[in-house]
């Protein structure tokens, strides 16, 4: 939709860089910028180093977005990659989001970026209507279902009306994991620390390395037949619709169904065109598009990424639902959203029924502040792995035995090392360490002391050590 909006406005002036073109196709795109045939480049953040002979603007649309942190190295992120080259060159730069990142926001307040807010949507329609259903509440009533009652008397309604639906699940996949009902064995990945996720015509696979094994009859732990699934996938969610409502269309969107060539578009056409009644997806159909005949969203597990890990886990849960919500309700009809939450009374889920950007933005800077996390504060990562265990703990212990000794004068509080989210993968152990302090450029030489260590010390060799500055995840 973003591609055909400037073809219509700049016709052929227009080029686009994705990760589905060849070596060659790159360096064409590239070539065509550095000779002047072309005035827009529209891709990921590798368009970000277009050689234009005379750069005036760059736009970074949903600029909250994880991905444009590099998880490779070097782990650059696109915003402050924009902002710099942009520096370089005296041009200007835009950042747009609905829900911006807190970075984005906390710089706009203290002065460093100007502030610019669109009260309105560009067609004045107004906000869609949120319903919050809480799961609890249903379980109780009897509702066994994964769809709420509120939700499935509006899908109703919509169906009968011809208006088009969207089902969202931050999962993909059939169901999310095998376990045994009588003694809580869950079947692992062998080389990593994961649950192996149930698919229909695969067996259990490993979403990590790619490990496949048959699906047990009998528990290998106790040898108890009363094995499983915990079923909350997209392609369950896609039976549980067609069951409920036979004479609905229904299209399903994920990595498992996007992998041919030009997957995303054919099922977004299909759907944009009115081919489908309902789209039930992963994250990637809450992201910017837009359908105007789209006047109902539902969310069905708010919860799944609000219990992460990780001290961003609120932000993007808001952030996510809010986009979400926001598919609905875009053209001339008011629109309305359901979602669905064990827990209804959380800040992030509140505001983000309320879309009240302001509000999430004040409580949530308050706990980055009392924890000092970013932006008031600044964090790095040292990733060290390892397939020798034991090496990798001693390994990480001198490490922080030294970022101890040369911290200095300045305040540097270390966490860990210790295992991250997932702490073995594909037979490699993984440790991290944290270093969080005020300034920034305490950081910076921190690393460039533990770069020398590492160096001038044998010891590491079988280490891969990684650095990362404000990470965008929690390992």
């Amino acid at each position: 939709q973003t591609v055909m909006r400037f073809y219509r406005c700049f016709g052929d002036r227009v080029s686009i860089m994705h990760s589905r073109l060849s070596a060659g196709e790159r360096y064409d795109q590239m070539m065509r910028a550095k000779e002047g045939k072309i005035d827009v480049m529209i891709g990921p953040r590798s368009a970000l180093f277009t050689p234009f002979p005379d750069l005036g603007l760059v736009v970074i649309d949903e600029e909250h977005e994880n991905t444009y942190k590099s998880e490779q190295v070097p782990r650059y992120h696109a915003r402050e990659t924009a902002i710099a080259r942009a520096g370089m060159e005296h041009a200007s730069v835009v950042l747009g989001s609905a829900t911006p990142s807190l970075e984005a926001m906390y710089r706009a307040k203290a002065g460093e970026y100007t502030l610019l807010e669109l009260k309105n949507r560009s067609g004045q329609q107004e906000l869609a209507q949120v319903h919050i259903a809480d799961l609890r509440t249903e379980l109780k009533n009897g509702n066994r279902s994964i769809l709420s009652i509120r939700l499935q008397e509006l899908m109703a309604d919509r169906l009968e009306k011809g208006e088009q639906i969207i089902l969202f699940l931050n999962r993909r996949g059939y169901a999310g994991f095998v376990s045994c009902r009588e003694c809580g064995h869950v079947a692992k990945c062998p080389h990593c620390d994961v649950s192996l996720s149930s698919h229909r015509n695969k067996g259990l696979v490993c979403h990590y390395c790619g490990y496949e094994e048959e699906k047990p009859e009998r528990c290998p732990a106790c040898g108890s037949r009363h094995i499983g699934e915990f079923r909350a996938g997209t392609q369950q969610i896609e039976d549980i619709v067609k069951a409920q409502f036979p004479q609905a269309r229904v299209l399903r969107m994920d990595m498992d169904t996007t992998r041919e060539k030009d997957g995303h578009e054919k099922i977004l056409s299909a759907f944009a065109n009115e081919e489908a009644d309902v789209l039930v997806g992963t994250q990637m159909i809450v992201k910017g598009h837009d359908f105007p005949n789209v006047t109902l969203v539902g969310i069905l597990a708010a919860d799944m990424s609000l219990y992460a890990d990780d001290y961003r886990a609120g932000e993007r849960t808001f952030q996510l639902l809010t986009q979400a919500a926001g598919r609905s309700g875009r053209g001339s009809r008011r629109g309305e959203a359901v979602i669905q939450t064990y827990s209804p009374e959380h800040y992030a889920v509140v505001t983000a029924a309320a879309q009240d950007y302001e509000a999430f933005y004040q409580e949530e800077i308050r706990y980055r502040e009392l924890m000092g996390y970013p932006p008031v504060e600044n964090l790095l990562a040292v990733l060290a792995s390892c397939p020798d265990e034991a090496h990798l703990e001693t390994g990480c212990r001198f490490l922080k035995e030294y970022a101890v000794r040369v911290t200095g004068r300045e305040r540097v509080d270390l966490i860990g090392p210790a295992s991250p989210g997932i702490g073995k993968i594909n037979d490699i152990y993984r440790k991290v360490l944290y270093l969080k302090a005020e300034r920034y450029d305490t950081l910076v030489r921190m690393k460039n002391r533990l770069e020398q260590y590492i160096e001038v010390n044998a010891g590491f060799d079988t280490m891969r050590i990684q650095f990362d500055f404000n990470p965008m995840q929690v390992f």
